[in-house]
């Protein structure tokens, strides 16, 4: 279909069988239909709690259904098979429980017209995604769980055969991801079952190969107790509940003001799709060596010490996080007044976490692999109306929160305000976020992002740098922060509770 931008459009075309029946909690099987599919409406999400209406990141209702394994495409106008332009394809977050490829700050139409072509797709999450369970091990040949990963392996297979038609060269794909997309490009990286599938790969918010990944037997230990929760005889019974009522037995934080009580099923080693942890296979030279993206936002870390309102508390605080190391720590992290708490709490929070994360992803690219790695920090706030009421954020704090990068990637600013008003975008808003597409269809492209409008030199351990977006300008090579990276990472903080405001949690959406 031709969309009114002139982008041609295809909505909704099926990778993989409807997983329903006694196709859940299976691998996707591949679909062949014959004659003609209409792609010119997106198809439902797969099932997940619903959004308040007041959050962040609410768009409106979108259908659910378990038949949900469809992806979507965007092309530029004038695009035709013979065009072979670089592909970019966009792996949603959200805790692996909730996300959508429907969600509008995640389309493609935008995008297109730069010269590429986009592409995001349905994979199933939650308990539906991600169960792990003796039975089905049984069944399966030896492993379960990670059906959701599995789904995003089967598009990305569909994609690399079949995206030529739709104008897009099968060597150029980018896949990007952030949060749990992220996390899941990360493990899409070491999956035998995707080697060759993309030549490049971002990771937003969600660099860290070296998380702990729980084994099959753990995985499958939590699916028994699924089974317990959901007082299911065995395994034919686990099919036969109703998807919301597997969907209302999750532990669910991801929407910021509702948080439901349950059980979690996440990836875990398999032995399939995974068949040991990122580090065992980097260290035994397997993985995709593939251009990678590391990126992270400025505020969506927190640290104990912003909950503290004077000087003397953020040193008290400092006390009970680090102990006898405390007087190095305030040497690295000194604050003078207590205007300056927030910034410097976030600074630590960040290099502290997804920053040295990120930068541990770029050592163990130079280290096993050959191909670069790119870091970014992004750093601008949006811009919020004035007088409206957001549940899940506190306007005033919130920064550059978690997500708020991904409409600068993808030119979605105007999401925001498909429901009610919510943001001012600026001239500036907009030039930043051409910049940034710029640069993503350029990594797309040629596997390095920059452009003719801004220089992002790769990371080096002899030069240690990232690019900033939005900070004090548009766009600015920065230096990590070594010496502080690499104390917090000699010296884990002790857990402490102590309250944060909620503008400067990682909550809210993830996706």
């Amino acid at each position: 279909m031709i969309l009114p931008s002139g982008v041609r459009a295809w909505l909704g075309v099926p990778y993989a069988q409807p997983p329903t029946g006694a196709l859940r909690w299976r691998p996707p099987e591949t679909l062949h239909w014959p004659g003609v599919w209409n792609a010119d409406r997106r198809m439902p999400e797969c099932p997940q709690v619903l959004r308040a209406h007041d959050i962040n990141h609410y768009y409106g209702e979108e259908a659910s259904s378990e038949d949900c394994l469809y992806l979507n495409v965007w092309a530029p106008a004038g695009s035709s098979a013979t065009s072979k332009l670089p592909v970019i394809v966009y792996i949603y977050g959200g805790g692996f429980t909730i996300g959508s490829a429907g969600i509008p700050t995640y389309g493609g139409e935008v995008i297109a017209p730069r010269g590429v072509v986009f592409v995001n797709f349905n994979y199933r999450v939650g308990i539906l995604g991600f169960l792990a369970h003796p039975q089905l091990s049984r069944e399966q040949g030896g492993h379960s769980g990670n059906y959701g990963l599995l789904d995003q392996a089967l598009a990305l297979r569909w994609i690399h055969d079949n995206i030529a038609s739709f104008g897009g060269d099968p060597q150029r794909i980018l896949v990007v991801g952030q949060s749990a997309g992220a996390g899941s490009v990360a493990l899409q990286l070491f999956s035998p079952l995707t080697r060759g599938l993309f030549a490049r790969a971002m990771m937003s918010s969600g660099c860290n190969w070296m998380a702990p990944t729980p084994s099959l037997a753990e995985g499958e230990h939590n699916g028994e107790l699924i089974q317990t929760y959901l007082h299911a005889a065995d395994l034919e019974a686990l099919r036969n509940i109703p998807a919301d009522r597997l969907v209302a037995a999750q532990l669910e934080g991801q929407i910021g003001v509702t948080v439901t009580t349950g059980v979690r099923a996440g990836p875990v080693v398999d032995g399939y799709f995974l068949p040991r942890t990122p580090l065992e296979m980097l260290e035994g030279g397997e993985g995709s060596d593939v251009p990678i993206i590391a990126s992270f936002n400025r505020d969506e870390s927190v640290s104990p010490l912003q909950g503290a309102h004077s000087v003397e508390e953020y040193r008290d605080i400092a006390g009970k996080m680090y102990g006898e190391a405390s007087g190095e720590f305030l040497g690295l992290y000194p604050v003078r007044s207590a205007p300056e708490i927030r910034a410097v709490g976030g600074q630590v929070a960040r290099e502290g976490s997804l920053e040295s994360s990120a930068r541990t992803c770029a050592q163990l690219q130079a280290r096993y692999h050959h191909s670069r790695a790119y870091l970014d920090l992004f750093s601008r706030h949006h811009a919020f109306a004035p007088g409206v009421h957001i549940a899940d954020y506190d306007m005033a704090t919130t920064g550059a929160y978690h997500t708020a990068d991904i409409p600068f990637w993808f030119g979605t600013l105007d999401a925001f305000n498909l429901q009610r008003r919510t943001r001012t975008w600026s001239a500036g808003d907009y030039e930043l976020s051409g910049l940034m597409m710029d640069a993503l269809v350029a990594f797309a492209a040629t596997g390095d992002p920059s452009s003719s409008s801004v220089r992002w030199p790769a990371w080096s351990a002899d030069h240690e740098v990232m690019l900033e977006w939005g900070g004090t300008k548009q766009t600015e090579v920065v230096a990590l922060n070594v010496p502080a990276i690499e104390w917090l990472k000699a010296h884990p903080a002790q857990r402490l509770k102590v309250a944060v405001d909620a503008g400067r949690s990682t909550g809210g959406p993830r996706d």
